[in-house]
């Protein structure tokens, strides 16, 4: 039957944002018939499956930006929906540590923006009260955030699709999007004239193609190529970042209580090595961030020649090589060396042996950059141009953090989409 892949509203992807997003939409519009498309065989594979796990408080943003917005309100609607939906998570707190002189300026100034942007029970506290909360842990000062927490950020996605798979969504897997058309002629039996105008078609050209008016693309790491794949500009482009993580042995895991995180040092684009505990018990501790030799490759013999030569060929990452040249270096090293990333763990817990870890999994991080080397750090939204542009929207960069965010930034795209398709 024709009729049955025609749909109102197509969601290209399946991870935390476009999940949120479809999820949002659907219970707005319960009457529209609304897909979600993932190349994966599952949901939440990439970025939604790979993170460090952490549900952010909304501190590190620039106060009034809508980062710093969207993770604030984003923390609190994520705990009051894993409640609803008994989703476990752990309120476990964060402690961000000032370990020399010259960090303590920049944790006032952090203290500052928190503060700001409204982040709820923060409080600055000196080395007794770093010892209360993690006793193996030393500093000159830190921040405690106690509404920091961790969660499965995988599960939270797969229970985004239950709930919009209930509400009458449907969820097409191994749909891996290959062109977007404009459909010219109406569809059979239609009275109406051009109701389905986009056509979107999958790797398998036999069976692989769905019919809608609108088509919102939240794809993350690929999220340039599926804008370019209607005509947009080919920037900002994606270039992976792979952070990969040390694993606390089992029987060390009660070293930290919490999260304990560095003061960020604003020369460089990532935060730096952290400890992590997870849902499971184990603890995280990393990452260091180096370029992926693929889009979705997770260790050092995953290669894409084309994907490591559209990277490596892209001026913008030229430039930012060229400008941290000596950060990329050493993060390398670090991914090489245990013991240089060990030695930077033990400024904050002295008593870290390095026998006390082991290698531990890696996540690759979508990194939106400009042609002059400059990182995106905002939203950025794109149509293209043409008839095919008035029907799509392509959120190509929902920057971290995403997870903690994505009730909110789900309700800020299906306001967009309300806007920019009249629903």
């Amino acid at each position: 039957d024709g009729k049955q892949n025609h749909y109102d509203l197509v969601i290209v992807g399946g991870g935390i944002v476009g999940m949120a997003t479809a999820q949002e939409l659907i219970t707005r519009h319960p009457n529209l018939k609304i897909a979600v498309l993932e190349k994966e065989p599952t949901l939440a594979v990439h970025q939604s499956g790979h993170n460090s796990g952490v549900i952010h408080a909304g501190i590190y943003y620039v106060p009034g930006s809508l980062r710093a917005k969207l993770c604030v309100k984003g923390l609190e609607m994520t705990y009051n929906y894993c409640d609803k939906h008994n989703i476990p998570y752990k309120k476990c707190g964060k402690l961000i540590v000032a370990t020399s002189p010259e960090e303590v300026p920049r944790l006032e100034v952090l203290m500052d923006r928190g503060l700001k942007n409204g982040v709820k029970d923060l409080r600055m506290v000196g080395p007794d009260v770093i010892k209360e909360i993690e006793p193996n842990c030393v500093g000159l000062k830190a921040i405690h955030s106690p509404h920091t927490g961790i969660i499965d950020w995988g599960l939270v996605t797969k229970y985004y699709g239950k709930e919009f798979e209930k509400r009458g969504g449907t969820i097409y897997t191994n749909f891996n999007v290959t062109k977007f058309s404009v459909n010219t002629e109406s569809p059979e039996g239609s009275t109406s004239g051009l109701n389905h105008e986009v056509k979107i078609h999958g790797e398998d050209e036999q069976n692989q193609v769905v019919d809608c008016r609108y088509v919102v693309t939240c794809g993350g790491l690929q999220s340039d190529r599926l804008a370019e794949k209607s005509g947009c500009n080919r920037e900002p482009r994606i270039v992976p970042f792979r952070g990969e993580y040390l694993l606390l042995k089992q029987e060390k895991s009660n070293l930290v209580n919490g999260n304990i995180y560095p003061v960020p040092d604003p020369r460089f684009p990532f935060l730096g090595v952290h400890f992590t505990p997870r849902m499971d018990g184990s603890v995280w501790l990393g990452p260091n961030a180096v370029l992926a030799f693929k889009r979705e490759g997770y260790g050092y013999t995953q290669v894409s020649l084309s994907d490591l030569y559209d990277a490596l060929s892209f001026r913008g990452l030229r430039k930012l090589a060229y400008k941290n040249l000596g950060y990329g270096i050493m993060e390398m090293y670090k991914g090489i060396y245990i013991r240089a990333q060990v030695k930077q763990l033990q400024k904050f817990v002295p008593s870290l042996q390095f026998s006390d870890v082991t290698r531990g999994p890696s996540g690759v991080r979508a990194q939106a950059l400009d042609r002059d080397g400059n990182l995106v750090d905002d939203f950025i939204f794109d149509s293209g141009t043409g008839e095919l542009g008035k029907r799509l929207l392509h959120v190509r960069n929902a920057p971290s953090p995403g997870a903690t965010s994505s009730l909110a930034i789900g309700e800020m795209i299906s306001d967009r989409v309300e806007k920019q398709f009249d629903l």
